[in-house]
């Protein structure tokens, strides 16, 4: 960096310095026993239970006393890492280091407090800033190397709005990898830990996000007016930790070590694109585990039940397709907390009680409320904004689930679109869904054969297909399981087909990245205002995006950079025949895509 930048090598060692200061975790157990204290007290308020698989936690106390441990939890909430650390110092386990974001940081007394808990503070990007990136990475390994304590991070990077998955990102486990990879190391044990709330605390807070109001600063002073809170009921909470996974075991075979001999070990090095491919994999599995340790509660049944019901159900229909879909999510190997104890009809009445806020229950008839703003005089855009927060926040809930259905959901509409009953068109379908849905879902690199016979082998033991040699055909009985399929993924498909007939529509030649969000939700909004849409999910933020990921693609639109905009190029072409396909309006064959 000094011959780089011309600066002297004493004033860079002075920068990297300044660098460690503003980054370190200040571990001090006082600090950690007052906040261990104090969050006992909120958590006691906030949640009827937090339930903790002990075996896990008997797995963990096995695993840090082998080798250095990385805990990855999902991340739903700001709850996650103090719920993280609470539960390690509860069970008496050494108390983990934790990447956090530098917006904490600048929280007063609060960001001290989590520094001396704990948590060391890193930038959100870090651009091309050498020095910084070298010094973060020795930072991480050095308490990897010395096995101080846990390290935690989150692999999506930052909190889900929606409750789904977040595609992974490969930074962090690339830097607590290439201990291994350098043979610093024997083994590393990376700890998936699924963590899952009956009722999310930041819920219409995410809605409103996704709505395109701006997240509110990380403050003390916002901490204090969110008191509230904590009169209110939450429901239980359930934290899972996953077995251990070693990373010698999962490199065994895909990773060249020696190669890493080449250069001296402190030398930071680029990971190879055959390394790059390994953690991509490897980052993808581990959210696949967290997703299927994931514990499910029954509301997310029934709001998934809610949502493709609009105009809603009475609550003895509600109790048999939840009933239904009970046996049909275990059959599919969901992880569901259904209580024994309880008929159908009380364990819907609870969940029913706990969102209530959601819900307008009249005459024996159950439906998600209008809007989240009662009694106020609305123009029409607003009772859309707020007919939206409660569709979103619901939407949350049902995407916990969402990991289960997905594979035989993008078979059944793959059947549906293909106008065949032959396996190849069938299957050129569902490779076509899963790719285009490749940003929106968890779904490996590579696995495309595998998560066709899955989707196969799960509706056929469920005896609504048979799948002959050449064939794949509906069982008589099958309608039904079908058409929920469909309508678990149609809000997905219609909000990627606004998006294209915005782009194919409205679209001026200078749109500019920036400019595409509020564009699109302007444009969706008036589609609803008019009549010619019913989906109110197509205005959340998160599917725009990810609609515009799969676009660029799949070659469909390009970014171009004009001075310091980059504007998007359409060709219009390719979006109108993606917009046709995923309507179903053209069967899939291997010359489209080829074509585009």
């Amino acid at each position: 960096v000094s011959s780089e930048s011309g600066d002297s090598a004493e004033c860079v060692a002075e920068e990297a310095s300044l660098i460690l200061d503003e980054m370190a975790h200040r571990l001090q157990l006082s600090t950690v026993r007052f906040f261990a204290f104090t969050l006992s007290k909120a958590f006691k308020r906030l949640f009827r239970s937090v339930c903790v698989n002990e075996e896990g936690i008997q797995r963990l106390q096995q695993a840090v006393q082998e080798h250095p441990v990385v805990l990855l939890p999902s991340h739903r909430s700001y709850m996650d890492f103090l719920m993280m650390s609470y539960l390690l110092y509860m069970y008496d386990l050494p108390l983990p280091v934790i990447a956090a974001g530098m917006d904490f940081m600048s929280m007063k007394f609060i960001g001290e407090m989590l520094r001396m808990s704990g948590a060391f503070f890193i930038r959100r990007s870090f651009g091309g800033d050498k020095l910084y990136w070298a010094v973060f990475s020795e930072y991480v390994k050095t308490m990897l190397r010395n096995g101080y304590a846990p390290i935690e991070f989150f692999l999506e990077g930052t909190r889900s709005r929606t409750c789904k998955s977040l595609t992974p990102k490969t930074g962090l486990l690339n830097i607590v990898m290439e201990p291994f990879f350098k043979g610093e190391l024997f083994d590393v044990n990376l700890v998936p830990v699924s963590i899952s709330y009956e009722r999310i605390l930041e819920e219409s807070l995410y809605a409103r996000e996704l709505l395109g109001v701006p997240k509110p600063k990380e403050s003390t002073s916002g901490l204090l007016k969110a008191r509230r809170v904590l009169s209110e009921d939450y429901g239980s909470m359930h934290v899972y930790f996953g077995h251990p996974v070693s990373v010698r075991s999962l490199a065994e075979g895909k990773i060249n070590r020696s190669q890493y001999n080449l250069l001296p070990r402190h030398i930071p090095q680029k990971p190879r694109i055959d390394t790059h491919e390994f953690l991509n994999e490897a980052a993808f599995r581990l959210v696949r585990i967290q997703e299927e340790n994931m514990v499910l509660k029954p509301w997310v049944l029934i709001a998934t039940l809610l949502l493709q019901n609009p105009d809603g159900l009475d609550l003895s229909s509600l109790t048999e397709q939840t009933d239904w879909l009970r046996h049909l999510a275990l059959a599919f190997g969901a992880f569901l907390d259904w209580p024994d104890h309880e008929t159908c009809s009380e364990v819907i009445s609870s969940s029913l009680a706990l969102h209530r806020h959601l819900l307008s229950v009249s005459a024996g008839n159950v439906q998600l409320s209008v809007t989240d703003a009662p009694q106020v005089e609305t123009t029409p855009e607003e009772a859309v904004f707020h007919r939206a927060v409660i569709v979103l926040s619901c939407a949350s809930y049902r995407n916990q689930i969402l990991h289960v259905f997905l594979r035989p959901a993008l078979l059944a509409v793959a059947m549906q679109s293909a106008n065949s009953n032959r396996k190849d068109d069938i299957y050129n379908c569902f490779n076509f869904l899963r790719n285009m849905f490749s940003n929106e879902f968890i779904l490996c690199p590579g696995d495309s054969v595998q998560d066709f016979e899955e989707a196969c082998y799960l509706l056929m033991k469920c005896g609504v297909l048979q799948v002959l040699e050449q064939e794949i055909v509906m069982s008589a009985s099958g309608h039904s399981t079908l058409t929920f399929l469909c309508s678990v993924l149609d809000p997905f498909l219609q909000g990627y087909q606004v998006v294209c007939r915005y782009l194919c529509e409205e679209t001026n030649e200078n749109l500019t990245e920036r400019e595409f969000i509020p564009a699109v939700r302007n444009f969706t909004l008036n589609l609803i205002l008019a009549g010619r849409l019913k989906c109110y999910e197509a205005l959340s933020s998160d599917l725009q995006k990810n609609a515009l990921a799969a676009l660029l693609r799949l070659k469909a639109v390009r970014k171009v950079k004009v001075g310091d905009q980059v504007t998007l190029k359409v060709n219009k072409i390719a979006v109108n025949s993606l917009e046709d396909t995923l309507g179903g309006k053209i069967p899939t064959q291997k010359p489209i895509l080829a074509r585009l």
